[in-house]
């Protein structure tokens, strides 16, 4: 597998390590890569509600993606795959499988909320709240001290949306509901916390104007957008690789 940008030596083989960071969405794969960011967002392969569908089709997928991606060959390449918060581990097993394939030295795999948040977390520390409104899936994450303490899913996403227009609420309800949810379960304080931060949006139904006005609407709270926030689980997820690789003892690259 060749070179998706550049970091320390590779460990016991005495080759130079590189990285690439997937993420792989029910609508949208993208790709980064040390020193040249996302270098592709293309169509997904067949997935169908964050689950891989196709795995041959997604493979040739990101075969293409790794012959053009920047970088010369003959380097050992750890891949950084990002997956739903709740992803079941079977569905998680069928995403690596379609990675492994690709011959890397390592996968390593990291849930899209802690991603989003390494991206896009506003500074000063605290309890956030992670709002993922993507094509096909709905996730809310309380994230507190760069763990996931709760979590919710729902597979509906912004394709759920009526073409012809009309209100947003089948993926705003659904969303303030999970919210609600969240905080009825926490006994800590760490949702109004959150809350009181601001909710991280990301995800493509973060660029629709009528979906976020009426979610912080419901929630009566301030939305902090991400920058570019359709890729910003991709972006956070190379920052994380980037300093793993800069660092190979860390605990991210025993996990």
């Amino acid at each position: 597998m060749g070179s998706f940008g550049s970091a320390g030596g590779g460990r016991g083989t005495g080759r130079p390590v590189h990285g690439i960071a997937l993420d792989i969405g029910s609508s949208r794969t993208r790709a980064w890569s040390p020193g040249a960011g996302v270098f592709a967002d293309v169509p997904s392969g067949p997935v169908r509600r964050g689950r891989v569908t196709d795995a041959d089709s997604q493979l040739r997928l990101l075969r293409r993606l790794t012959a053009v991606a920047p970088g010369d060959g003959g380097h050992d390449t750890v891949v950084m795959l990002t997956h739903p918060v709740l992803a079941a581990p079977e569905e998680r097993a069928a995403a690596r499988r379609v990675v492994d394939a690709l011959g890397p030295a390592r996968v390593i795999a990291v849930d899209s909320a802690r991603a989003a948040a390494a991206y896009a977390a506003p500074p000063g520390g605290g309890p956030l709240l992670v709002v993922d409104l993507g094509a096909q899936l709905t996730e809310v994450t309380l994230v507190v001290d760069g763990l996931v303490q709760d979590a919710r899913l729902a597979e509906v996403g912004v394709d759920d949306l009526p073409e012809s227009g009309g209100g947003p609420d089948a993926v705003v309800g659904t969303a303030a509901d999970m919210v609600s949810d969240l905080w009825r379960q926490d006994r800590t304080g760490a949702v109004r916390g959150a809350l009181r931060r601001g909710v991280l949006v990301t995800g493509g139904g973060a660029l629709c104007l009528d979906v976020t006005g009426r979610l912080a609407h419901l929630l009566r709270a301030r939305l902090r957008l991400a920058n570019d926030p359709s890729t910003s689980v991709v972006r956070g997820a190379g920052l994380m690789l980037a300093s793993a690789l800069r660092h190979p003892g860390s605990a991210l690259t025993r996990a």
